[in-house]
């Protein structure tokens, strides 16, 4: 019995699985439906045997294979799961669990997704210990387990209803304020952020670029040791990063 097959039995015991489907792809569904809890060491053994031979398949990204664009500033397009630096930065929602939606195409389930179950468990202790909902513009700070990316750091920002707020501009900032102190913090050397608020939370993404570059050079001009990676997956967002980060 192939890795994933074992894996699939182990998490849905009764399903009978189709002919023909997608084995990996439902993997990662069930992925994201687990409650938080604690397996067992044997099934975790499996589960980051193969979560780090897909990763091992998509190749991984180190910081020193990219060009700063600044002193201390990269800008990358790619899957910002296969980056290997200090710390990555996960736009989250207030639960600060993942994503239950399988195969959701949002950057918390793909960081959840390939980091594995450990995380979602992390993070429940930590939001039951705190024993509320994470605030908008806060962070929290975990392990990244089965990413190449030594840590994960956390962050909620503000979800646009209508027109852009200068609340709801402060709270973004907050959101990479919050996340470069964790960073500074906990002595990580390299963070990369993800375009926070922007896709699904629907912050506009030039205006959002503009806070994130500005309170981020901000920051290390304060703080030179941190290099930062300004992670994009859209076209769109490399363009508006590319005119900022040349000015």
């Amino acid at each position: 019995m192939a890795l994933v097959d074992e894996l699939i039995a182990e998490l849905a015991p009764d399903v009978t699985i189709p002919e023909g489907i997608d084995k990996d792809k439902l993997f990662r569904g069930l992925l994201a439906v687990q409650e938080p809890q604690e397996f067992s060491s044997a099934f975790y053994q499996k589960q980051d045997r193969y979560l780090q031979d897909q990763l091992r398949a998509k190749g991984i990204t180190k910081l020193e294979d990219l060009k700063p664009v600044s002193d201390h500033l990269y800008l990358w397009q790619g899957d910002i799961t296969t980056l290997e630096v200090d710390g990555i930065v996960n736009a989250a929602n207030s639960q600060m669990l993942g994503c239950f939606i399988p195969n959701h195409a949002c950057i918390d389930n793909a960081i959840h997704s390939q980091a594995g179950l450990q995380l979602r468990l992390a993070c429940h202790r930590l939001m039951t210990e705190q024993g509320h909902l994470e605030k908008t513009g806060q962070a929290k700070i975990t392990l990244g387990y089965n990413l190449p990316a030594n840590y994960v750091i956390h962050t909620v920002g503000p979800i646009i209803q209508n027109d852009v707020s200068p609340i709801d501009e402060g709270l973004l900032a907050s959101c990479y304020q919050s996340c470069l102190e964790l960073a500074l913090a906990h002595k990580l050397e390299s963070l990369a952020f993800c375009c926070i608020s922007t896709g699904e939370f629907r912050f506009p993404n030039q205006l959002a670029a503009e806070i994130a570059v500005k309170t981020v050079r901000a920051f290390v001009e304060e703080h030179p040791q941190l290099k930062i990676v300004f992670n994009v997956f859209k076209d769109e967002d490399l363009a508006i990063y590319q005119q900022l980060l040349v000015c």
